[in-house]
């Protein structure tokens, strides 16, 4: 049996569900962003008792169908842009409807009607927010960070970079650095 849940997307949630699951009883085969495979059915009391425990640490079970294949596309896409060392050699629309077995199309509708967002939209965003990431931890210079997440040029990342939060790559950089030197004169 197959659980899908929503918000879903770190390894400290991965284990806050675990632990839960583990209160309750039940057994679990694996435990990814956004999906849990039981090892057995549960109980619809043991699910209510889930999806209450689950709720009171922002967390949500998820029941429909569109809910479900959204979270796995957003999960599929914070997997791939924050956790994995290389973005996929397909185009993104082929790896995720490679990996999810529906048409792009379809999901792109689904997607954009619930989210009021593109899936290249929202993908967009989550590269922008590891690039603040790479940045922040200053082990890579924006040259690495380009190649690192597949941008055509460092022109093309600083570009969309700015369009998204307002500040250059550089200049987001030295806030980082002047941010951390006020706080050493403290």
């Amino acid at each position: 049996m197959k659980l899908f849940i929503k918000y879903m997307v770190s390894l400290r949630c991965k284990m806050m569900v675990k632990e839960e699951l583990h209160k309750l009883g039940i057994h679990q085969m694996s435990v990814d962003l956004g999906m849990v495979e039981l090892l057995e059915d549960i109980s619809l009391e043991k699910r209510e008792m889930l999806k209450t425990n689950l709720m009171k640490s922002g967390l949500e079970l998820l029941d429909d169908k569109k809910s479900i294949l959204i979270e796995k596309i957003k999960n599929l896409i914070i997997e791939m842009v924050h956790y994995s060392d290389e973005l996929p050699k397909l185009t993104y629309s082929d790896y995720i409807a490679e990996k999810l077995g529906y048409e792009y199309a379809y999901l792109s509708n689904i997607f954009s009607e619930v989210k009021g967002i593109t899936i290249q939209q929202y993908i967009i965003i989550h590269k922008i927010e590891r690039v603040k990431e790479l940045l922040i931890y200053d082990e890579l210079n924006l040259t690495e960070i380009s190649y690192k997440l597949h941008y055509s040029s460092v022109a093309h990342l600083s570009n969309q970079f700015k369009k998204i939060t307002g500040l250059t790559p550089t200049f987001f950089k030295q806030l980082k650095n002047k941010r951390m030197r006020n706080l050493e004169n403290l």
